[in-house]
């Protein structure tokens, strides 16, 4: 009998123990949701790394890279126009090794045709920012491809364990809770149309500055080491990488960049286009076609680029014209819905 008062005892302490432990990390996962920011109102690229997972992973062609990418190609263009089914993976200031985990994480997903990677982020050889780690990293889902990704990204005063538990990072934002961080506490809206970020107003390029003289033009050891990491996972998985420079006339994109990214693309028998040799081929007008004096494109400009790289894609790589399959067009018609009334939400804005 006494024995089995024992048991009941250490039962009854175990479970209240196994309770506490639940209720305290219940406790803190309801506080890292609360206080992580939301990007729903204010910098909404920190919500466009997350948005992925949503998706039903049957894309021919991924975008990977920085806003020289989710803000200047259209993947709802690239599917009404050609029947490509595309998305961007993008993300702010990407980083060149953050691209290659990307890359490496959608290859467990799905096998596209198509990976393409803008090489501006070869400027950097070194961890830059926090906040714009956080904005790549923090959406990701865990996998060994993040934890990498965070080991490579951290600044010198970063720690690991800031990843792995948020709140650690984020418990002082409780002076700077909003409405936004309760109502999107649970569920937070699109704000991407398959990784592009929409923008359908106007200002001029005008003064654009001339790029500083730099002490040294050579890409680093890094940022070329992750490019043939790229192009070997692409060509074990058998997948096009196609490096692209995008138009966009700030930041300053260096002779000495170019002559760089053209040998090594030659090199290494890759397909390579810097779209800000080929503007009056595409029909960029600089004074219609940015929202932002010609660091991004606007819708138009957007639809412009896309509507010649879609061309290439189909006729150089032979990506297909998907139109015709049902379920893929079922898929698309909610997309097309929301593309159009965010375009008309933003023009209303505009006229007011």
């Amino acid at each position: 009998m006494e024995d089995k008062k024992h048991v009941n005892i250490n039962k009854k302490k175990a479970m209240r123990v196994l309770l506490a432990t639940i209720f305290v990390l219940g406790t803190l996962f309801l506080l890292q949701r609360l206080f992580m920011p939301k990007y729903m109102t204010d910098i909404v690229e920190g919500a466009m790394i997350a948005e992925y997972y949503e998706e039903e992973k049957n894309h021919d062609v991924v975008f990977v890279g920085d806003c020289e990418l989710y803000e200047n190609m259209d993947p709802v263009y690239l599917w009404e126009h050609y029947g490509i089914n595309s998305y961007i993976r993008g993300s702010a200031q990407q980083l060149i090794w953050q691209s290659y985990y990307l890359m490496e994480e959608t290859l467990k997903y799905e096998t596209p045709k198509a990976i393409v990677f803008n090489v501006l982020s070869m400027k950097y050889n070194e961890p830059q920012k926090e906040a714009f780690n956080r904005m790549t990293l923090d959406g990701m889902r865990w996998s060994a491809s993040k934890i990498n990704s965070i080991r490579a990204s951290m600044m010198p005063d970063e720690k690991f364990l800031d990843y792995a538990f948020p709140i650690l990072r984020y418990h002082s934002r409780w002076q700077e809770l909003s409405t936004e961080d309760l109502e999107y506490f649970w569920t937070k809206d699109k704000v991407s149309h398959n990784g592009y970020y929409l923008r359908v107003d106007v200002k001029p390029a005008e003064n654009v500055p001339e790029g500083k003289i730099l002490a040294d033009y050579q890409f680093g050891s890094t940022a070329y080491a992750y490019l043939d990491k790229m192009r070997d996972l692409c060509r074990s998985h058998g997948v096009q990488l196609i490096l692209v420079k995008a138009p966009s006339l700030y930041p300053y994109w260096y002779d000495e960049w170019e002559e760089q990214m053209d040998q090594y693309a030659q090199t290494n028998d890759l397909p390579y286009y810097n779209f800000l040799d080929l503007t009056e081929e595409i029909g960029l007008d600089f004074t219609t076609d940015t929202y932002d004096a010609g660091l991004h494109l606007n819708l138009s400009g957007a639809d412009k680029l896309s509507d010649y790289f879609g061309k290439i894609l189909q006729q150089e790589f032979e990506i297909p014209d998907r139109r015709g399959e049902s379920v893929l067009q079922t898929a698309w018609e909610p997309k097309i819905k929301a593309y159009e009334q965010d375009i008309e939400r933003q023009k209303k804005g505009e006229e007011k």
